[in-house]
């Protein structure tokens, strides 16, 4: 395997800086979604519905919280994100452990998102205040 030599005249692409909320709240939709595999499995195992409906409705959940992750860098993202909590609450009616499952995770969701938004608001403030942090001179 050989390295390549950057293009001359070609900077690199840099990659798009992502606010604490949103790594946050990406980390938890991730977790949502090994949750809802799980959950697939007892509502399978339950009976709770037919074996189609729970393994497409769960891979339907699953594929809606790793594609709303990469959608947080917008305002409508979050709001999905929010939408998906209140699924994922609805699914105790299936489960019914899952309500507490499930509000321990909107819980979670809750705390990264406040906690998320004021260190973003802190970084704001600071990178005002300090505009060039690596003069030193």
């Amino acid at each position: 395997m050989t390295a390549t030599a950057p293009t001359p005249g070609r900077a690199p692409r840099q990659r798009r800086a992502r606010s604490v909320t949103e790594m946050l709240l990406s980390i938890v939709l991730a977790l949502e979604a090994v949750l809802a595999f799980f959950v697939t499995l007892v509502v399978y195992g339950l009976k709770s519905l037919d074996p189609g409906l729970a393994f497409g409705g769960g891979a339907l959940l699953i594929l809606a919280l790793f594609l709303t992750s990469s959608l947080l860098r917008y305002p409508w993202g979050i709001w999905l994100g929010w939408v998906l909590q209140a699924v994922l609450l609805a699914t105790g009616f299936l489960v019914p452990l899952m309500f507490f499952i499930a509000a321990c995770f909107v819980a979670i969701w809750i705390f990264c998102f406040v906690r998320g938004r004021q260190i973003d608001h802190q970084k704001a403030a600071f990178a005002a205040a300090n505009p060039n942090p690596g003069d030193n001179a």
